[in-house]
């Protein structure tokens, strides 16, 4: 015969109640546990993206310093030359400036350069 305090069978009310403590608890923690991981990787995209982006950005401005050094470069060497024919000289300054403003047009358009960027290079270029 069984003692007279115990049963057999299902769990008293107190066993379910520690049973589903331990469940809930066990639940709890692998959720956070994902949910704290999910976050980190998120985090760690979001910051692989932001570096890509900032590295793409410091290219193009590379770029766009080349382009300009190289229209500088291309309109000094016919200022000393201007003096003698100042007619026909102008005209061919005048055409690489337009195509070197149409350049970072673009590339404003593009989105390389911003606003600020491009008032600037826009300034070099004219001065």
């Amino acid at each position: 015969m069984a003692p007279l305090g115990r049963r057999f069978g299902r769990p008293g009310l107190l066993g379910l109640a520690a049973r589903t403590a331990v469940v809930a608890g066990t639940a709890t923690a692998v959720s956070g546990g994902m949910q704290r991981r999910q976050q980190a990787r998120a985090q760690s995209q979001y910051e692989q993206q932001q570096y890509e982006a900032q590295q793409q950005q410091a290219a193009m401005q590379q770029a766009a310093d080349q382009a300009v050094a190289q229209a500088q470069a291309q309109a000094a060497p016919t200022a000393p030359a201007a003096p003698a024919p100042s007619a026909p000289a102008a005209p061919t300054a005048g055409v690489d400036l337009v195509a070197e403003l149409q350049k970072l047009a673009a590339l404003k358009e593009a989105g390389a350069l911003d606003e600020a960027e491009f008032a600037a290079a826009k300034a070099r270029l004219l001065a």
